[in-house]
């Protein structure tokens, strides 16, 4: 199952496309940290600005990532992935621990088009790096972030059924 049918981190790059790419990435920025937000799951990136590496990162589903500006280009460089992501929902790629993916991000066309250049670099994967790119159009209105949250196994797999839990008074 894709990573979002399974209520899990969609991982590097996959965030970019994470539930189709048809739902909006919301971008927060500020001088020490830019928080990306994709609308699918309200799944959440970090990338700490300016900074190095850690010595030592902690294996998690999106890594460590440190941005920094080149000109007009904003460069995220990913280290410390944990190996339980796929790159991808359509074949289902793995990767191993050693994976490191450098985006490049650059508004386009008067800003209007959001250009993500990424290579993958996975010597425990794959004989060399490669590369790929996404495009995002402005929205041509606000969208509201909603919480959109995710029922695991809402779905009938093997077999059997799951009832999603359905709450009968409020939590607070």
């Amino acid at each position: 199952y894709a990573a979002r049918a399974s209520c899990k981190p969609g991982g590097v790059p996959q965030f970019l496309v994470y539930g189709g790419g048809f739902q909006p990435i919301y971008i927060v920025q500020s001088a020490e940290k830019i928080v990306l937000i994709n609308h699918g799951d309200n799944q959440v990136r970090h990338v700490y600005m300016n900074v190095p590496h850690s010595q030592h990162p902690a294996p998690s589903w999106y890594g460590e990532s440190v941005g920094r500006y080149e000109g007009n280009e904003l460069i995220v460089d990913t280290i410390g992935f944990n190996d339980k992501t796929f790159l991808d929902d359509s074949y289902n790629v793995p990767h191993s621990t050693e994976l490191h993916v450098v985006e490049r991000f650059k508004l386009m066309d008067e800003g209007k088009t959001l250009q993500v250049s990424f290579t993958v670099d996975d010597p425990g994967a794959f004989n060399a790096p490669w590369s790929a790119m996404v495009r995002y159009r402005r929205a041509t209105a606000a969208q509201p972030l909603t919480e959109e949250p995710c029922a695991e196994q809402s779905v009938v797999h093997l077999g059997e059924f799951f009832q999603i839990p359905i709450a009968t008074k409020p939590d607070f």
